[in-house]
């Protein structure tokens, strides 16, 4: 299977970051298009093309956006998920480092379809670089009349803010996300109400990922044809792989969903010379592993879930014999007894007591009762 390098098409070019460079590739040419259509219209066009969350759960975006209640008086808000903080996750921060247009692009036909007239971009805080990035070109998508008031000379307004968070993994989970934008500590919320109810500031909100948002001005341009040439029936499409480890060229491969670890290898370099993989993971350090047996098994949500994992955040980690797979583990559970946020006593508690089981059986004074 080829790769599709449809939204990373020109990370490579001088500039790339830059609105010019951006509108040279037919940007915002999606959202002329959007803006001609009603918005109950567009979430109908984005529910027929399929496209699912490339934020993990890999939930239908369309019929997110149709969740939202329509023409009920109340301000709707569209936030956008860039807290990638998943251990081997490595695809969003340079999508927003290299085009951050394609982001920009998407957010204000989400917000159009929704009929929110504010926006919110929520980046995790460590990331500097790319929160200055993506600043740079919300200025410039406002000095050309894509924000603001009256987008493209029409009467739709939408104010877009990028809030820098503070480094918490858990407000990767969209409701304590929330929480953290609106000034509190990050913890989950109770549902329901189901943030489409009651989100932001108790408003409907949809909560998207990058990538999410950022495929669909693509799919505007070229068609929900186009894109359901590539995937499979029920997991539509092109996404990011990102593939870290112990592979000879690591990085960010785009191609269809569907596309087997033995393929990406391929192209990856293969595992570095001399040495055999022993583990992957196929949606990062919280999605259950993956060896040598599951080369051949399909990168979509449908294929990874029928072999006993998850697709996830389609974070490809590799591992070769040198790897202990209980030290990996142990430092994985490490990460997220730091990361939990205590409201939970199964996490806060069960977290604790995992390293401790693990930190014995790596040190070889562990019993049967560990097992």
């Amino acid at each position: 299977m080829a790769l599709t390098p449809v939204l990373s098409e020109f990370w490579d070019e001088k500039n790339s970051w830059t609105l010019d460079v951006y509108r040279s590739h037919d940007g915002y040419r999606g959202l002329e298009k959007a803006l001609a259509m009603d918005p109950d219209d567009l979430i109908a066009f984005v529910k027929e093309s399929g496209l699912r969350g490339r934020g993990g759960a890999g939930f239908p975006t369309g019929t997110k956006w149709s969740f939202i209640p329509q023409n009920d008086g109340k301000e709707h808000y569209l936030v956008v998920n860039a807290d990638e903080s998943e251990p081997g996750t490595c695809k969003d921060m340079p999508l927003l480092m290299a085009s951050p247009h394609t982001l920009v692009e998407g957010i204000v036909i989400a917000a159009y379809a929704i009929r929110a007239s504010h926006a919110f971009v929520y980046v995790r805080g460590e990331v500097v670089p790319v929160l200055r990035r993506l600043q740079a070109a919300v200025a410039e998508a406002y000095a050309a009349g894509y924000l603001g008031k009256g987008v493209l000379g029409t009467k739709f307004d939408l104010e877009l803010v990028i809030h820098a968070g503070a480094g918490a993994y858990i407000c990767g989970e969209e409701t304590a996300l929330l929480d953290s934008l609106e000034g509190r500590r990050g913890q989950p919320r109770l549902r329901p109400p189901f943030p489409a109810v009651a989100g932001l500031y108790a408003r409907p909100t949809v909560v998207n990922n990058v990538e999410s948002i950022a495929s669909v001005p693509v799919i505007l341009r070229k068609g929900i044809e186009w894109f359901r040439s590539m995937g499979s029936e029920k997991s539509p499409g092109f996404t990011l792989y990102s593939i870290s480890g112990h592979v000879c060229r690591p990085g960010q491969y785009e191609a269809p969903l569907g596309i087997t670890l033995r393929e990406l290898l391929g192209y990856a370099g293969g595992i570095r010379p001399g040495h055999e993989l022993k583990f992957w993971t196929p949606g990062g350090s919280s999605t259950p592993m993956f060896t040598g047996e599951h080369l051949d098994v399909p990168l979509d949500y449908e294929g990874v879930g029928a072999a006993g994992s998850m697709l996830g955040t389609k974070a490809l980690q590799i591992f070769d014999e040198t790897t202990c797979v209980v030290r990996a583990v142990l430092r994985w559970t490490e990460f997220y007894a730091h990361e939990s946020c205590g409201k939970c006593t199964p996490c806060r508690e069960g977290t604790y007591w995992l390293v401790q089981i693990l930190r014995r059986l790596d040190g070889g004074t562990g019993t049967e009762a560990d097992l």
